[in-house]
């Protein structure tokens, strides 16, 4: 028998441990899929157990695991957290997050409004959009980043809970994304077309806004964990806080932090650009000191057209380069 005769069946026999393992490695696959599936909705029913044991009210009403074979899709009919003791309670609309087969580390998540919030000391409040999109890349033990983005922006008091609601504001578009450094908390975001309504800001008045920034939370991975009661002892670095509307820009960085006693210590620079459609703006904003602003920014606009000045904080006593601004409350 020559070697050519003998081809024929050694091809046969590799190509049938070649379909025996793809059938054990799907196998296996499928296994894990409807495990994770059963174990999702175990560890749901679990959490929300524990939560009602606690007097809080939570679920993800019509809870659903689909998607087999080719991503992991969860999704539900609301999401609804309410706890009475604190007078705090939360609801949205449809979510749905998806994981591919070929990346089951980062999910993406679509969640429908409206979001509807009740806290003590605010009106309920409903927000509303026409897309929010959040993606997470999974790591132990914090996600190596959270990111949302929206479209189609706004918020008013709830219709629900008044009959004559009040708009507060609009936006185009937001984004965020949050990622932990070492032992600290990084944001990133940004927003255009925000449009803020006059009345709920007590009849000021202010034009459409752009804005984005970074800042970083120290020592923010701990605070995750266990959640400060306030502000005090907390302390930020400012890489850049960015706000515009047409030629006028104010642009913020620096250091800042809030000491045991509430008492805010800062070191940042204040850049200008346009330093009297700046003026013009807060004139707007704050009608009782429109004079006073006005002739503090002609001082300012003498510097050039984009001039930066330090502004200093110590233990709440606040100055604007050469200009006293006074003394900041503690915050608590």
């Amino acid at each position: 028998m020559t070697s050519s005769d003998e081809r024929p069946p050694k091809l046969r026999r590799r190509l049938f441990w070649l379909a025996a393992f793809l059938v054990v490695l799907f196998a296996i696959y499928s296994g894990g899929w409807f495990y994770l599936a059963g174990r999702l909705k175990t560890e749901t029913d679990q959490a929300v157990a524990r939560l009602g044991s606690k007097g809080i009210a939570a679920g993800c009403a019509n809870l659903a695991v689909s998607g087999y074979p080719m991503s992991f899709t969860v999704s539900c009919d609301n999401i609804a957290y309410e706890d009475d003791a604190r007078k705090v309670a939360a609801s949205t609309g449809n979510f749905n997050a998806v994981a591919d087969i070929t990346g089951p580390l980062s999910p993406v998540a679509d969640l429908r409004g409206p979001l509807r919030t009740m806290a003590p000391g605010m009106p309920p409040l409903w927000i509303d959009w026409d897309q929010l999109q959040a993606k997470v890349k999974v790591s132990w033990p914090l996600p190596r980043s959270v990111s949302l983005r929206a479209e189609g922006l706004s918020g008013q008091t709830d219709p629900q809970d008044d009959t004559d609601p009040m708009q507060l504001f609009s936006a185009g578009k937001a984004a965020g994304q949050l990622q932990p450094i070492g032992q600290d908390i990084n944001y990133v975001g940004s927003f255009g077309d925000l449009e803020i309504n006059a009345d709920a800001i007590g009849g000021r008045v202010l034009p459409a806004l752009d804005g984005s920034g970074e800042v970083t939370l120290k020592n923010g991975v701990a605070l995750i964990a266990a959640p400060p009661k306030g502000l005090r002892g907390q302390s930020i670095d400012i890489a850049k806080l960015d706000l515009s509307s047409g030629t006028a820009r104010i642009t913020v960085s620096g250091p800042l932090s809030v000491d045991a006693e509430g008492l805010i210590d800062a070191s940042l620079t204040i850049k200008l650009k346009d330093p009297k459609a700046v003026a013009a703006i807060l004139g707007g904003a704050i009608p009782e000191h429109k004079s006073e602003i006005e002739q503090g920014f002609a001082g300012i606009a003498m510097l050039g057209k984009e001039p930066s000045l330090p502004l200093r904080i110590v233990k709440g006593k606040a100055s604007l380069g050469f200009i006293p601004l006074g003394k900041i409350k503690p915050v608590d």
